[in-house]
C-alpha cells in the first residue's frame, strides 16, 4: 500500500536542466570574484542569479525589458559611485559581472546563449588579474570544463546523453586542447612584460616595505607570512648573521618619521669597496611590490642587468630599477657579504646624516652628553651605546607600547620594549646627538632555505631595520642594535621561528620543521615556486635559453614561429590520428546511399539535406534526362534502402538485403 501512494519525482525538462547547467558554470566563473568585488555587487549578483534560477524552476516568463533597464542603469550608477569611473580593472570587472547576470535574464534567442557563454569565457580570464596561483588555475580549468559542458548540452537536437557523458565530453575537449595550449605557451614568441598593460589600479593592496618608517610599521609586517622574494645561491649559502638584504636608506628625520633623500646615481669613483670575503653569486626572484627598489645582499658588486628595466646603484648604495616592479622579476647579483666601504661624500650629504629636529627628545640629548664625558672616540661611543642596550632591561616584542611625542625618550628611558625599528631609530638619534653621522637602513634579514627545492624564502615577516654609522677612515659601518638585545633574531629567521596559529592558538601551523604540517607547507611553497619560475616567469630570455638548449642557434621570431607551426601540426596530427583510427565504420547501406547520391549529382540531381528517400524518388521520377529503366532501378534502390534502414529487418536476413541493395546500385 505504501508504494501505491509513493510519488516519484517528475523528471526535469531538458530546457530547465540545460539552463541550470549554464547557471552553475556562470557561478563557478563568478565565485572567485567575490573575494575582491564590493559586497553590494556580490549580493546583487547572487540575487540576480537566484532570480534566474527561480524563473527556470517555476517555468515563469523572463522579466520584460522595462524592468531590466532600470536595474541595469542603477547597477552601472552604483559602479560609478563606488569606483568614480567605469574604466580600470576593478570597475571593469564589477561591470562585466553585473552584465553577465543581467544578460541571463534577457535570453530570448539562441544568439543570446552564445553571448552569455563568450562573456563568461572573457570574465573567466579576468580572474588572472588578481591571482595567477595554482589553485586559481585549477579552479579556472574546472570553470572552462563546466562552460564547455553547458555549450555542448545546447547543441544536441534529439536524444540527449546523460549529464555524466556530457561532462566527460567537455573534459575531453579540454584535454584535447591542452597539448596544443602547451605548445603555444612554450613556443609562441613572447614579448617583454605582460601581453596587455594593466590599469593603474592593478597594483593596489600590496604589502611590503615603504619608503618611510614610523614606529610600528615593520612590526606590523612581521605578522605577514607572504613571500617577499626567493633566492637561489650559486655558491654556498652565507651564515644567517650575514644575510642583510638592503632595500631603502632613510636619512631625514622629523621627530617621528624617517624618509629618504633624493636619489642620485653613484659616481664610478665615489665609493671604494674593499672586499673581506669571496664574492657570493645568487639569483633573486622578486615578487611585485609596486616600488622601484631591488634587493641584494650587502654589498652588491654592481647593479644587475635587467632587460627592459635598467638597474643602478644610488650614492647611498640603494639598488634601484628605472621602473616600478609591477610584475615578478628575476635577476642575478654578486655581493660581498664582508667588506669595508670608504666613501668620499660631500659635506652636505654628511650634514643630512647629522640633522635632528630642534627641541626633540631632550632626555636622549642629555644622555649623549653623559656618554661624551666618558669618551670622544666614535668607535668607543658605539660600543657604549650597544652596551647600554645589553645591560638595561630592554625587550624585543612584536607588540610594543605606544610612544609619545618624544618617541626616542619614551623608548630609551620608559617603555624599553620595541621591535627592530625602535632600536634602529633610537640608536641613530643617539649617534647624531653624539656628533656621529648615522642613518637607518630597512630591508630584510635572514631567510629560510626550503630543503625540497633549495630556494631560500624571504618573507614579509623577515622585514628588518638596522643602522649605519660613518667613522673616519672606516667609512659607513653596519650596526644592528637589535642584535644586542635579541641576538636570536639575527641568528634565526623570524619566519622560521614564529608560531603560526589558527583558532585562537588551538592549531599550530609550524610546530616544528620536521612535522608533517611543516613538510606540507614546504612542499606547497616549493610547488608554488616552480609554478612561478617556469610558468609565471617564463620570459623572452628564458624562452630563448630553453630553445637554445635544444641545439638551435640564433633564436628569433622567425625561428619561434616556424617551430610553433611545426610542433602544432605534429600535435594536431597525433591527436587526430587515434580519433580517425577509432572512428566507427560507416554502415554499409549508408555508404551505398552516399555513392548513389554522388552519382545523381553528375546528372544535376542534388539531394537537399532535409530530403528523404521518398521525396528523392519522387523528384527522380519527374526527371526527363534519365532513362526509364534507370528510373525504375533508382526507385527500387531507394525503396530497398528505406526498408533496410527504417523498417524491421531480421538480422539473419540483413546480409542478403545488403547484397540485393548492392545489385540495385550497380543497375543504376
Amino acid at each position: 500500500m505504501r508504494n501505491a501512494f509513493t510519488l516519484k519525482p517528475r523528471p526535469m525538462s531538458r530546457d530547465k536542466a540545460d539552463m541550470l547547467n549554464l547557471l552553475t558554470a556562470c557561478m563557478l566563473v563568478l565565485l572567485p570574484h567575490f573575494m575582491h568585488l564590493p559586497i553590494w555587487v556580490s549580493v546583487l549578483v547572487v540575487a540576480l542569479l537566484g532570480w534566474r534560477g527561480w524563473i527556470t524552476f517555476a517555468g515563469n516568463r523572463l522579466p520584460p525589458r522595462w524592468v531590466l533597464l532600470p536595474v541595469s542603469v542603477m547597477a552601472m550608477g552604483g559602479i560609478y559611485l563606488a569606483f568614480h569611473t567605469l574604466f580600470g580593472r576593478d570597475a571593469g570587472v564589477a561591470m562585466l559581472a553585473l552584465l553577465l547576470v543581467l544578460k541571463l535574464l534577457e535570453m530570448h534567442a539562441r544568439r543570446d546563449l552564445f553571448v552569455v557563454l563568450f562573456l563568461s569565457f572573457f570574465l573567466l580570464l579576468t580572474n588572472f588579474f588578481y591571482s595567477q596561483s595554482i589553485p586559481t588555475a585549477l579552479m579556472m580549468g574546472a570553470a572552462v570544463i563546466a562552460l564547455l559542458t553547458a555549450q555542448v548540452s545546447f547543441q544536441y537536437t534529439g536524444a540527449v546523453p546523460p549529464f555524466k557523458k556530457r561532462l566527460q565530453l567537455g573534459g575531453m575537449i579540454f584535454g584535447l586542447a591542452a597539448p596544443l595550449m602547451l605548445v603555444l605557451f612554450v613556443l609562441f614568441p613572447r614579448i617583454q612584460g605582460p601581453l596587455w598593460g594593466l590599469p593603474g589600479d592593478a597594483n593596489g593592496g600590496r604589502t611590503g616595505l615603504s619608503d618611510s618608517m614610523t614606529p610600528g610599521m615593520i612590526s606590523s609586517l612581521a605578522q605577514s607570512d607572504e613571500i617577499a622574494f626567493r633566492v637561489r645561491f650559486d655558491d654556498s649559502v652565507p651564515a644567517q648573521s650575514l644575510l642583510y638584504w638592503r632595500a631603502t636608506v632613510l636619512t631625514r628625520f622629523d621627530g617621528r618619521t624617517w624618509t629618504q633623500l633624493a636619489q642620485t646615481p653613484m659616481a664610478p669613483d665615489s665609493v671604494r669597496v674593499t672586499p673581506g670575503s669571496q664574492p657570493t653569486r645568487y639569483q633573486i626572484t622578486l615578487e611585485p611590490h609596486g616600488r622601484r627598489w631591488l634587493f641584494a645582499l650587502e654589498s652588491p658588486v654592481a647593479a644587475p642587468q635587467i632587460p627592459g628595466n635598467a638597474a643602478w646603484l644610488a650614492n647611498d648604495f640603494q639598488l634601484l630599477a628605472s621602473q616600478r616592479i609591477d610584475t615578478r622579476l628575476r635577476y642575478d647579483v654578486t655581493s660581498w657579504t664582508q667588506f669595508q666601504m670608504q666613501a668620499s661624500e660631500p659635506p652636505d650629504d654628511l650634514a643630512e646624516a647629522l640633522q635632528l629636529p630642534p627641541g626633540s627628545n631632550p632626555a636622549t640629548l642629555q644622555f649623549a652628553r653623559q656618554l661624551r664625558e666618558q669618551s670622544t672616540d666614535p668607535a668607543e661611543l658605539v660600543r657604549l651605546v650597544l652596551q647600554y642596550f645589553r645591560q638595561q632591561p630592554f625587550s624585543y616584542t612584536l607588540e610594543p607600547p605606544l610612544l609619545g611625542r618624544n618617541s626616542v625618550d619614551d623608548f630609551l628611558f620608559s617603555t624599553r620594549a620595541g621591535f627592530c625599528e625602535h632600536y634602529a631609530a633610537a640608536f641613530v638619534v643617539l649617534m647624531r646627538d653624539l656628533g656621529i653621522a648615522a642613518r637607518v637602513v630597512t630591508g630584510y634579514q635572514g631567510g629560510e632555505v626550503n630543503p625540497i627545492d633549495g630556494y631560500m624564502e624571504i618573507r614579509q615577516s623577515d622585514a628588518h631595520a638596522w643602522a649605519e654609522v660613518r667613522i673616519a677612515g672606516r667609512g659607513w659601518l653596519r650596526i644592528d642594535p637589535t642584535a644586542a638585545v635579541a641576538p636570536e633574531r639575527i641568528q634565526r629567521s623570524v619566519a622560521g621561528s614564529a608560531q603560526r596559529r589558527l583558532f585562537g592558538g588551538l592549531v599550530n601551523l609550524a610546530p616544528s620543521r620536521d612535522s608533517w604540517l611543516a613538510q606540507l607547507r614546504l612542499s606547497s611553497d616549493a610547488l608554488s615556486n616552480s609554478w612561478n619560475q617556469w610558468v609565471l616567469s617564463y620570459s623572452p630570455e628564458r624562452q630563448k635559453k630553453l630553445i637554445g638548449s635544444l641545439g638551435f642557434g640564433e633564436v628569433d621570431w622567425a625561428l619561434l614561429t616556424a617551430l610553433m607551426f611545426g610542433a602544432s601540426s605534429i600535435v594536431m596530427a597525433a591527436l587526430m590520428l587515434p580519433l580517425l583510427m577509432n572512428r566507427p565504420p560507416m554502415d554499409r547501406a549508408e555508404a551505398m546511399y552516399r555513392v548513389f547520391c554522388r552519382r545523381l549529382e553528375r546528372i544535376g540531381i542534388v539531394r537537399a539535406p532535409h530530403e528523404g528517400p521518398q521525396a528523392l524518388a519522387t523528384r527522380i521520377a519527374g526527371n526527363t534526362q534519365m532513362a526509364a529503366d534507370k528510373k525504375d532501378a533508382a526507385r527500387r534502390f531507394l525503396a530497398s534502402y528505406e526498408a533496410l534502414q527504417y523498417g524491421r529487418v531480421d538480422p539473419r536476413e540483413r546480409n542478403a538485403a545488403l547484397a540485393q541493395l548492392k545489385l540495385l546500385l550497380t543497375a543504376c
